[in-house]
């Protein structure tokens, strides 16, 4: 016992004698930074990184190497938080809190050619795309990395399916990914799920990053940490909560998409207004705001409801205003309509009279559609087997007024009322 103590005791000196050289060393850190902040330059070194580890294993006894090599990624990993503090206290950069798992979002126009100063991509990288997607993004992104393995599936939603989660990672275990390893997204709202759902399981979970390249996942999908794939067709019925390492938002990647996409990005937008942000639906209503200003806005929205229910127990489930029937829209239209095109059918149903007619015009000049085609018996069927139904109901979301909701618990045959009573009401 007496040894023991000694021994704790010492440990106890070791620890105070570390704590004295991490105050020298983020001292050094601070003047680091402030030549960085001067000069304009990026906060990772990667070249410098990988010289100062491997210099300093060779004072490690062997069995202890990969301890050691978690301990210096802690400690760098510290130095870079702080500087990315210092340098980016400004507007593009926006902190999700989450306590052991916040994040920063990024939102700059020409990032994506300095994603390696943002993210910890100097490693074996799984770079994953698909082929609606240019393909100089991912090879952008693959460019800074220490090993990348890219691998590029089909565009669609019906690529966010099992074969595809084990296509990424077999592609994974194939390269000899460990869990020191990490995958980033590069693509739109089903990349981003597929590629976050594959890190999450990965290992039990892998380091995770995110580059929406499409309006809907930079303006909704990218931050929040779910990730998921469909099951049979019912979307998002597979999944977990993954967040991501860090979320790089480059508006520029936005001008390769066709208008269709955008318009379809933006009904997320108008949704986050109708339910907490009643001037930005002004804006919408009369054309007063540009594209990062709307991306800003709603991810704001959504960064404040997600440090507030990150799991989704209450407040987060106000941003499903709008998808209930409109995930039924979305499968019983078999891919005929785009998921941000389903969303903005299924708000209406949702909205007081008044409402409603102001939001078909903010759909309207959108080129957004305002008409449910799809078969309603199809559309019941799907929403029945919707991941938010509780037992025998289902919480939905509602707008009165812009900038207001509330929440009302409704039975299966009570949501089929409502939507009946819609469809009547449009005839």
């Amino acid at each position: 016992m007496e040894s023991l103590e000694r021994t704790r005791k010492r440990i106890n000196e070791i620890d105070r004698e570390m704590a004295k050289l991490w105050c020298e060393r983020m001292n050094a850190v601070r003047e680091v930074t402030e030549y960085k902040k001067k000069m304009n330059m990026p906060v990772l070194d990667a070249a410098r990184e990988a010289s100062l580890l491997e210099k300093n294993l060779s004072y490690i006894p062997e069995e202890l190497r990969d301890y050691y090599v978690e301990f210096q990624r802690g400690v760098v990993g510290v130095s870079k938080t702080y500087q990315r503090g210092e340098i980016d206290r400004e507007p593009n950069i926006i902190p999700l809190f989450l306590g052991d798992r916040s994040y920063d979002i990024l939102v700059r126009r020409g990032s994506l050619s300095a994603a390696g100063s943002y993210m910890n991509i100097d490693r074996k990288v799984l770079v994953v795309t698909d082929d609606g997607v240019p393909a100089e993004y991912a090879e952008t992104v693959s460019k800074q990395c220490g090993s990348p393995v890219i691998v590029t599936l089909p565009q669609g939603e019906r690529t966010k399916c099992f074969e595809s989660f084990r296509t990424l990672l077999l592609k994974m275990l194939d390269s000899g990914f460990t869990r020191k390893d990490c995958v980033v997204a590069v693509g739109g709202g089903v990349i981003g799920d597929l590629a976050g759902f594959a890190a999450a399981a990965y290992m039990r979970g892998i380091d995770f990053y995110n580059i929406p390249t499409t309006t809907l996942s930079q303006i909704d999908s990218s931050i929040g940490g779910k990730v998921a794939i469909d099951l049979e067709g019912y979307k998002n019925t597979v999944g977990a909560f993954w967040q991501p390492k860090f979320v790089l938002i480059d508006p520029d990647v936005l001008k390769t998409l066709d208008d269709r996409q955008v318009s379809a990005g933006l009904a997320e937008a108008v949704k986050m207004s109708l339910c907490f942000d009643g001037k930005l639906f002004d804006m919408f209503e009369h054309g007063g705001c540009d594209i990062d200003e709307i991306i800003r806005r709603s991810l704001m929205i959504k960064k404040s409801v997600v440090e507030k229910d990150e799991t989704e127990n209450s407040l987060r489930k106000v941003l499903n205003f709008g998808h209930t029937i409109g995930h039924g829209i979305e499968t019983a239209e078999n891919g005929r309509l785009i998921h941000g095109e389903c969303v903005a059918l299924g708000m209406l149903p949702m909205c007081s009279f008044d409402v409603r007619a102001r939001l078909k015009k903010v759909l309207e000049s959108l080129k957004l559609p305002t008409k449910i085609t799809a078969d309603p018996a199809k559309v019941k069927l799907a929403y029945s087997h919707d991941k938010k139904f509780e037992g025998s109901g289902v919480s939905i979301v509602k707008v009165n007024e812009p900038g207001e909701f509330e929440i009302e618990k409704l039975t299966f045959s009570e949501l089929d009322r409502l939507f009946d009573k819609y469809l009547e009401d449009e005839q």
